[in-house]
């Protein structure tokens, strides 16, 4: 698989998980018994510079108004022909975090510390890799912004 290539390439700590086919964060985390935050999602967004690839912890959400002030530019989110046209070849809904690799700006969630394990979806639904934060940010050099929220769920009474 040519992300995990790219990984083993450059030298960097990293695991290859393999796993029933996830479609959601959640399943995700659940098939490999880990903890929903060290999931991350990639969502991409469009700016008037052209599409930036935002990576946040998958319990999160993007925040435009946090992502336009933040860029100082107007953002959207991107529609799903034009996601399936810069990730050809990923499965349709299982981007890598590395938008360099597509030619994209990439942002970093602030929130993300560098010693934090983040698991995310390698081209595949079928395959996860992990590997430390840190590493991830030397080899793709983001920009860190504090563009996304914690997605509350309401509590329940008795619970």
């Amino acid at each position: 698989m040519f992300l995990s290539q790219f990984l083993a390439d450059q030298h960097v700590a990293f695991e290859t998980m393999l796993h029933p086919p996830a479609f959601t964060a959640q399943k995700l985390a659940k098939f490999l018994h880990i903890p929903g935050r060290q999931v991350v999602k990639c969502v991409v967004l469009i700016t008037a510079a052209g599409p930036v690839l935002a990576v946040l912890p998958a319990p999160w959400r993007v925040n435009l108004d946090r992502v336009r002030h933040g860029l100082r530019t107007d953002v959207r989110l991107a529609g799903e022909a034009e996601v399936i046209e810069l990730f050809r070849d990923c499965e349709r809904g299982s981007l890598t975090p590395f938008g360099r690799l597509y030619g994209l700006t990439t942002i970093l969630e602030a929130a993300l510390a560098p010693e934090t394990l983040i698991v995310f979806e390698a081209q595949s639904h079928g395959v996860a890799i992990r590997m430390r934060c840190r590493d991830f940010e030397m080899l793709e050099q983001p920009r860190r912004l504090a563009f996304a929220e914690e997605v509350r769920t309401p509590r329940r009474r008795g619970a």
